[in-house]
């Protein structure tokens, strides 16, 4: 999208809700929230089963799961990268 927020695009699409984008600070990847599809699009739950899944910013491939936790709108609602983007902090629910 725009600076201004006009013209904005997805960047995925498939059978996940993806939420909650982090680009790395190289503006490379993005990381991502993704729950099933009986998570409600308009939806911020607390302590659901979800995906936390990476791909290149650029669309150029298929996300990659990297994580599979309990967690929800908190799970990454902050900048998430490392400074120098080898790592991702997230919060989980799961033991």
């Amino acid at each position: 999208m725009a600076a201004d927020g006009s013209g904005q695009e997805p960047v995925t699409s498939g059978a996940l809700h993806d939420w909650f984008p982090h680009v790395s600070p190289d503006g490379k990847r993005i990381v991502f929230l993704s729950f099933e599809k009986d998570v409600a699009a308009d939806d911020h739950p607390f302590y659901k089963q979800v995906y936390i899944r990476m791909m290149p910013a650029d669309g150029s491939t298929e996300p990659k799961v990297i994580a599979y936790v309990y967690g929800g709108q908190g799970t990454i609602n902050v900048p998430s990268w490392s400074p120098d983007g080898r790592r991702i902090a997230f919060v989980s629910n799961s033991r």
